[in-house]
C-alpha cells in the first residue's frame, strides 16, 4: 500500500515538474524567436537596453507563461485552499518579516557570489541589478512592480501550492520556494527568491489569498527595483570613485556638495534596509518561539523516509532542476 502511495505521489510531482520544464522550453523559444529576427533585421536595436528587455519580457508574459499555465492546469489536478482574511496589523508584520528575510538573504547571496568571483578570478554578474540599472525606470516599474508579481504569484504560488498542498503545507511551501528560486536562473536571485517564495507560499497556504502575496511581492520589487536603483543613480558611482580615490579634498567636497540629494536618499534607503533586517529578524524569532509557523499535514502523507526521492527524484522534477541548475552554473562561470 505504501509503495502504491509513493508511486502515485511521484507521478504527481513528476507531472508538475515536467509541465514546468516544458513551459520553460516554450518561454525560451518564445523569447529566442523575436530576438533572432531583430538580430537579423535590426541588430542595432539590441544595443538599446529598453528594447532588449521588451523583447525578452513581452514573449515571456504574453506567450510563455500563459502556455505554461495552460500546461499545468491541464496536466496536474489541483486542490482548493480554504480562504481566510488577514488584518492590517498582521499584514504589516508579514511585510516587515518579508523585507527582513529578503534583505538578509540578498546579503548572503552577494557574499557567496563575491567569494565565487574571487575563486574564479572575475566578478559574478548580478543579472537583475544590471538590468534594473541600465533600463528606463518606468520600464522597471511596469515590468518588476506591476506585471511580474501578478504572473509570478499565480504561477509559482497558486499553481504549485494548489497541486502539492494535499501532501502537506510544508511540502507545498518547499516546492513553491524551490521552483521559484530555480526559475530565476542565477545564484544571486536564487537565494533570496527561494526565501521570498517560501515565505509567500506559507502565507498563501494559510490564507488562500493571492492578493496578499501579490501585494507583498510588489512592495519587495518596488523597493529593490525602483527605490534602490534611484538611490544608486543619485550617488553617481563613477563620480564617487573618482573623487574619493583621488584623495583630492576639493574634488571630494565638490562631489559631496553636488550629490547631497542622492546621498540623503541612499542613506534613508540603507536605514530602511538595516531597520527591516533587525525588525524582521526579531519578529521572525518571536514567531518561531511562539510556534506561529506551524505547517499542517496534508490529506495524503508521503511515505516515511521517502520525502526527498518522492518530491525530486522523479523524471519531471529532475529535468526541471537539471535545466535551471545548469543555467545557474553557466551564469556563475560566464
Amino acid at each position: 500500500m505504501e509503495k502504491i502511495m509513493e508511486n502515485t505521489a511521484k507521478k504527481q510531482f513528476s507531472r508538475l515538474g515536467l509541465m514546468f520544464f516544458l513551459g520553460t522550453l516554450i518561454i525560451y523559444a518564445a523569447q529566442l524567436i523575436p530576438m533572432t529576427i531583430v538580430q537579423l533585421v535590426k541588430p542595432e536595436w539590441l544595443d538599446n537596453p529598453d528594447i532588449s528587455l521588451i523583447l525578452s519580457v513581452l514573449p515571456l508574459y504574453l506567450v510563455g507563461m500563459p502556455l505554461l499555465i495552460l500546461l499545468v492546469k491541464k496536466g496536474v489536478p489541483a486542490e482548493q485552499i480554504e480562504r481566510h482574511s488577514i488584518s492590517g496589523g498582521k499584514f504589516a508584520v508579514a511585510a516587515i518579516m518579508c523585507f527582513g528575510l529578503v534583505y538578509l538573504t540578498n546579503i548572503i547571496a552577494n557574499v557567496m557570489t563575491f567569494f565565487i568571483g574571487l575563486i574564479k578570478g572575475n566578478v559574478v554578474n548580478n543579472v537583475i541589478a544590471n538590468v534594473a540599472m541600465s533600463v528606463s525606470i518606468w520600464l522597471v516599474v511596469l515590468y518588476m512592480v506591476l506585471i511580474a508579481p501578478f504572473m509570478e504569484e499565480y504561477v509559482f504560488r497558486k499553481l504549485i501550492v494548489d497541486r502539492t498542498v494535499k501532501y502537506g503545507q510544508g511540502v507545498a511551501v518547499l516546492m513553491s520556494g524551490l521552483m521559484f528560486g530555480l526559475f530565476h536562473g542565477n545564484l544571486n536571485q536564487f537565494v533570496y527568491a527561494f526565501a521570498l517564495g517560501s515565505f509567500l507560499a506559507f502565507l498563501y497556504v494559510k490564507t488562500g489569498n493571492l492578493k496578499i502575496t501579490i501585494a507583498l511581492h510588489m512592495m519587495i520589487n518596488f523597493m529593490g527595483g525602483v527605490v534602490s536603483v534611484l538611490a544608486l543613480k543619485g550617488l553617481d558611482m563613477e563620480a564617487y570613485q573618482e573623487a574619493f580615490l583621488s584623495g583630492d579634498t576639493a574634488l571630494i567636497t565638490a562631489y559631496l556638495g553636488g550629490h547631497l540629494g542622492g546621498l540623503l536618499l541612499y542613506g534613508i534607503y540603507l536605514f530602511f534596509v538595516v531597520g527591516m533586517i533587525i525588525a524582521g529578524g526579531v519578529l521572525i524569532i518571536i514567531a518561531l518561539a511562539k510556534k506561529r509557523f506551524v505547517l499542517e499535514p496534508g490529506q495524503e502523507a508521503l511515505p516515511a523516509g521517502k520525502g526527498f526521492s518522492t518530491l525530486l527524484l522523479n523524471p519531471g522534477m529532475i529535468l526541471y532542476c537539471i535545466f535551471w541548475i545548469s543555467m545557474i552554473i553557466w551564469q556563475l562561470l560566464a
